[in-house]
């Protein structure tokens, strides 16, 4: 592949022939990919956890209701006990990679106590793990359309609700998921 085809900054959405529970009906936001894999985080899984609760493991208090009250997702299957945060651009953290000019991945826990004392970013989604692929692994799965890429979009990750971003992802290139066969095929 070209560094064009690469899928960093695009959402993997999960075809209705998505049989693997960990990505039944997922949208996954790819932060990285290259010649030796990707790595992303799907948006729309939320635990039944609270960004409280991780700031009560980490000795921290949220200093508004709101912001211990947000949803924290599983972000996939990998290290499903290492923290990522998806946040629009703005902040200054220890590991923060920028992977658009409107989103960055910060995984160094500075930023939550940021978030949890009002000091973090604006918009931010919390996940714990993330969806990972190894060199040449999620081509494969591409060509036997296990997932539809499109470009990611901020509004989808930030201010969609979790329960409707499979569809509205899938509807940025004009496809109503409801309307696909489960059965895969090639023409």
């Amino acid at each position: 592949m070209s560094a064009g085809d690469y899928l960093t900054n695009q959402f993997l959405i999960a075809m209705p022939a998505m049989t693997d529970s960990n990505f039944s009906q997922t949208v996954t936001y790819i932060w990285e990919h290259n010649a030796d894999g990707a790595l992303g985080i799907i948006i729309n899984r939320p635990l039944q956890m609270k960004l409280a609760d991780v700031f009560e493991q980490l000795k921290l208090s949220a200093s508004t209701e709101a912001i211990g009250q947000q949803s924290v997702l599983q972000g996939g299957p990998v290290q499903t006990d290492r923290g990522f945060v998806l946040h629009r651009i703005g902040g200054t953290w220890e590991h923060t990679r920028q992977v658009s000019s409107q989103i960055q991945v910060t995984t160094s826990p500075d930023i939550l106590r940021a978030m949890a004392s009002g000091n973090g970013p604006g918009t931010a989604i919390v996940a714990l793990g993330y969806a990972g692929w190894g060199a040449g692994q999620l081509e494969v799965e591409l060509a036997q359309n296990a997932w539809l890429t499109v470009p990611a979009d901020a509004r989808i990750i930030f201010d969609t609700p979790f329960e409707q971003r499979w569809h509205a992802a899938a509807r940025l290139i004009g496809v109503d998921l409801s309307t696909l066969s489960s059965t895969a095929g090639h023409a």
